[in-house]
């Protein structure tokens, strides 16, 4: 016997199982005086209010997990430093050599080169 034959076969056992404890619970609610539709009708409406708090708590999980989510997004932008410029490969670098004067270049005046004229 496979693995899955094995979970099928004991999912439906567990299966019927709750079908038989779901059978004796309807005979003892008649047995108290409940009427057969009466007694079906209780653990339906138990079986919804069960589906109902379920829901409810998967909502308020999935609303924790996305806040989480944003906040994760946030913070891996938050600790990056944005370049000076918006400069593409070695169009940038020519201001961080030693040699650098903005005269040489058509850059915008740089704070380090003020003329006090």
């Amino acid at each position: 016997m496979t693995m899955p034959e094995r979970a099928g076969r004991s999912l439906g056992r567990a299966y019927r199982a709750a079908m038989r404890r779901e059978a004796h619970v309807v005979w003892w609610l008649v047995g108290k005086g409940l009427p057969i539709p009466g007694a079906k009708a209780i653990l339906w409406i138990i079986k919804l209010a069960a589906l109902g708090v379920l829901l409810y708590v998967a909502f308020w999980l999935a609303l924790l997990l996305l806040l989480v989510a944003a906040a994760a997004w946030l913070a891996r932008g938050a600790d990056q430093v944005e370049p000076e410029e918006w400069a593409i490969g070695d169009q940038a670098d020519h201001k961080k050599s030693v040699f650098y004067d903005p005269i040489n270049y058509n850059d915008d005046p740089d704070p380090r080169f003020d003329d006090d004229r």
